[in-house]
């Protein structure tokens, strides 16, 4: 373990083959696309903060509230780093939150926490504590809409994760909030499809196993669907925000 490491209480790790960087580094979030007036177009109801996967960026995530909360405001994160090569790619750079596409064991631990440290900063700086918010990712992000609520349980209204998976817990530090979550009920949506062969289906089976223990779950497997979302995955979600009082129940 080098200096670096110990003076971070070993919440930086190893060096990244993939993404320049060690897993657990600080990260800041810096570009953002906000919904209509700058996030303050409906302040009655919740906002949505949106986390989108690897090699992705902030239109994304955006592009799905149409169908899932058309009248919620929302912001889309950008995640912090660029994907190696993707710069040349056709539709410009992609980004990502981790220093791999899905890191394992202690390197999920190290980057999920950094990560969702990076989110819940800019929540707090940028979003009124008074109003409540809603968590939304897909694969990367929505392993974050879960762990913003092992970080700091209290600020989040509910957590919808689209394809994620969950950071082990190995390293101690990295999921502070784990025993104050069990006792909060926080609802949380987890999605996945049948046929998603970039998160094993015994991942979605533990994080379901797990939010089980510690939120108020709704959880449904889609027949037939990869790793992506699809029309039944958002009028189901859709039906289960109105059902919790986060959207207006208007289309």
């Amino acid at each position: 373990m080098d200096q670096a490491q110990k003076d971070d209480g070993g919440l930086v790790g190893r060096p990244s083959t993939v993404v320049p960087g060690r897993f657990g580094q600080e990260l800041k979030v810096e570009q953002v696309r906000w919904s209509h007036k700058q996030g303050t177009g409906n302040p009655s109801r919740p906002i949505f903060v949106l986390m989108h996967g690897w090699g992705s960026n902030e239109e994304d995530m955006a592009d799905l509230m149409r169908y899932v909360a058309p009248y919620n405001d929302y912001a889309s994160l950008r995640a912090p780093m660029v994907v190696p090569g993707s710069e040349r790619g056709m539709f410009g750079p992609g980004y990502t939150w981790f220093h791999d596409m899905r890191p394992e064991q202690e390197d999920l631990d190290r980057d999920g926490y950094a990560a969702a440290r990076a989110v819940d900063a800019w929540v707090s700086a940028n979003i009124p504590e008074d109003r409540p918010v809603v968590a939304m990712g897909f694969s990367q992000g929505a392993m974050l809409a879960v762990h913003l609520l092992r970080v700091n349980p209290e600020r989040y209204r509910a957590s919808i994760c689209l394809s994620g998976f969950l950071a082990p817990g190995l390293v101690p530090g990295t999921a502070p909030a784990d025993e104050r979550l069990a006792g909060l009920n926080k609802p949380v949506f987890l999605g996945f499809g049948s046929d998603d062969t970039t998160v094993p289906k015994y991942e979605f089976r533990a994080l379901a196993a797990w939010l089980d223990e510690h939120v108020w779950l709704h959880t449904t497997e889609y027949d037939h669907l990869e790793h992506a979302v699809d029309m039944r995955e958002m009028n189901d979600l859709r039906q289960w925000l109105g059902e919790i009082d986060v959207t207006s129940g208007l289309m």
